[in-house]
């Protein structure tokens, strides 16, 4: 895996027991890094999207909201919320990466990390909100973006 999947992953492990606790400290970043090592370029890449997503929740989450038809944010599986805020973090904020590489990595993630029918679950979501925000992007000729290739400089 490459240093961008494994940030993705860590920074959805952070903001998943960050959900799981309620009360957050200051302290939380450092106590994860103890427990999660990981290189400092993708520790830096995943403090990058923590950031992202806990300065842009509230945004990101009303997106997801009004995905989620008939459905509360808190009532989403926890891991399913979190995959479902990083890649929106990055559909809303990272023009730089092609929607497919954020859609892929995030349904990998939510088959990895979750259960069931999650990854056709953030699949769908996220489709919807890719169509919504980048439908300038232009196409790559029906191939799948992969990442490792594409955004090799990252």
């Amino acid at each position: 895996m490459g240093k961008r999947r494994d940030g993705r992953e860590a920074a959805i492990q952070f903001l998943f027991s960050r959900d799981l606790q309620g009360e957050h400290k200051p302290e939380d970043a450092e106590v994860f890094w103890t427990l999660h090592s990981a290189k400092a370029s993708t520790r830096a890449f995943a403090e990058s999207l923590i950031k992202g997503v806990i300065d842009h929740q509230d945004e990101i989450d009303s997106h997801i909201v009004r995905l989620v038809e008939n459905f509360r944010l808190e009532r989403l599986a926890a891991v399913d919320r979190n995959v479902l805020r990083v890649a929106s973090y990055e559909l809303l904020y990272c023009p730089d990466v092609p929607a497919p590489v954020i859609l892929n990595e995030a349904i990998d993630i939510a088959k990895a990390l979750s259960a069931g029918e999650s990854g056709s679950f953030v699949n769908g979501v996220l489709d919807r909100l890719a169509r919504a925000l980048r439908k300038n992007e232009p196409k790559r000729n029906g191939e799948p973006v992969v990442e490792d290739q594409a955004q090799s400089s990252h």
